[in-house]
């Protein structure tokens, strides 16, 4: 997870920003004199839900040895 670090002067100007990248589901961490004290976090209410199925046509071809083990692991496959 990416982490974010800001003092508290620019929390308070930039906090719909900072909320945004926190929903983004970046670590943002507001500090008072380059120590961190306050972690900005989403509620588990709020957090985006995964979407099945949303990269549906994103693969166009595979291989029809996909599936198949890889010679490097042939040696432990007995």
């Amino acid at each position: 997870m990416e982490t974010l670090q800001v003092n508290i002067h620019e929390a308070k100007t930039q906090l719909s920003k900072l909320i945004q990248e926190a929903l983004k589901g970046k670590e943002v961490i507001i500090a008072r004199g380059n120590k961190p004290v306050v972690r900005l976090d989403v509620l588990p209410d709020v957090r985006s839900h995964r979407k099945i199925g949303n990269a549906k046509g994103l693969i166009l071809s595979m291989a029809d040895d996909f599936d198949e083990p890889l010679d490097d692991f042939k040696d432990y496959m007995k």
